[in-house]
């Protein structure tokens, strides 16, 4: 056993300092970046804002009305063969840039990733996505899918730490996805007492991907539009949303009414709820880590997008920076009192 004692930060616990600017308009701020991949080769450009791989968040629906922003969707694992060659019959070329196939580790995945790019190689993205992040057979699962994938750009997680997104990186991985329990309906904290502050894992992980060329994803503990931009100037290469993009048309999720309000149905996906759905039930060598809530029902994205795109916008005007890219080289995070955060986060 031993104790780390360095402080670790969380959204809630930093604020943005603002500075000098020449900047006269929200107007003037771009949010595109243009990213070449490690291994892949591939070069993207578009807004690094994610949709979550989340059954009740990246639907088909989400990515085909993200996309005509050039936001990116992690398309959810659960939808069959079949369904994904019906979708993409329909879509048109510009779609296949901004959407991943997303998908387990187990041998039935590889099949059914394998037959999706059969029928359709003019994909460019794999997210291999699991829980835990730092067991040997999932860095030998990427390994194996870089080898059957050369030219696709992989994303690979979760983890937060800096050794780990090195090693996946050298396994093969273009973009590492860092994050354990910081979303709002993740209970991995509470069931485990594992976990990272998310703002500290984003410096640390970054530093350690950008060291070998490679990329990053935040996953999750964004709640607010200010959440997005401190993750951004932490240096994350891309933001993951779940929570803020749930209870929308596009979203997934049963739509319920309850005393005459509307409500949308949004879980993690380790819950008993995704389980129930998905795999027959909970088994019994493990616990539920993801809980359930009913979230208002918004209709569609496009207003919740604006106030997300727009609210970022504002954080670079506020610190002079003219694009995204320049957002983590003029922040300053400066620490929030313990009686600050209670105001500031009501």
């Amino acid at each position: 056993m031993r104790i780390e004692t360095e402080m670790k930060l969380g959204f809630k616990d930093v604020m943005i300092r603002p500075k000098r600017s020449i900047l006269k308009s929200r107007s003037q701020v771009s949010l595109e970046r243009e990213f070449k991949f490690l291994h892949s080769n591939t070069v993207w450009e578009g807004v690094p804002i994610i949709a979550a791989n989340m059954d009740t968040v990246g639907t088909f629906s989400m990515a085909e009305v993200l996309a005509k922003e050039k936001l990116f969707t992690a398309i959810h694992k659960h939808y069959s063969v079949q369904e994904w060659n019906d979708f993409l019959a329909t879509i048109s070329p510009e779609v296949y840039d901004y959407i991943a196939i997303s998908t387990g580790t187990g041998k039935n995945d590889s099949i059914k990733l394998a037959e999706i790019f059969k029928n359709n190689p003019l994909l460019k993205f794999i997210c291999i996505d699991v829980a835990n992040g730092y067991s040997e057979h999932f860095v030998n699962f990427v390994q194996e899918t870089r080898k059957q994938y050369p030219d696709k750009v992989i994303i690979a997680g979760n983890v937060v730490t800096g050794e780990m997104v090195e090693e996946l990186l050298l396994a093969g991985a273009d973009i590492i996805k860092v994050g354990i329990g910081p979303g709002s309906v993740c209970t991995t904290r509470i069931k485990t007492g594992v976990g990272y502050p998310q703002l500290s894992a984003i410096i640390e992980c970054a530093d350690a991907a950008h060291g070998l060329g490679g990329h990053i994803i935040s996953d999750g503990g964004c709640s607010t539009p200010g959440d997005v931009a401190k993750a951004f100037g932490a240096g994350a290469d891309f933001v993951m949303l779940g929570g803020m993009l749930a209870g929308h048309t596009e979203s997934g999720g049963e739509l319920i009414e309850i005393q005459g309000k509307q409500f949308k149905q949004f879980y993690g996906m380790s819950s008993t709820t995704a389980m129930d759905k998905h795999v027959g039930g909970v088994a019994e060598y493990r616990a539920s880590e993801g809980k359930t809530v009913q979230v208002p029902y918004r209709g569609s994205v496009a207003a919740t997008l604006k106030d997300i795109l727009g609210g970022l916008r504002s954080a670079c005007t506020y610190v002079g920076a003219s694009r995204l890219k320049e957002l983590t080289k003029r922040t300053t995070f400066i620490r929030v009192s313990e009686q600050e955060n209670t105001v500031y986060t009501k």
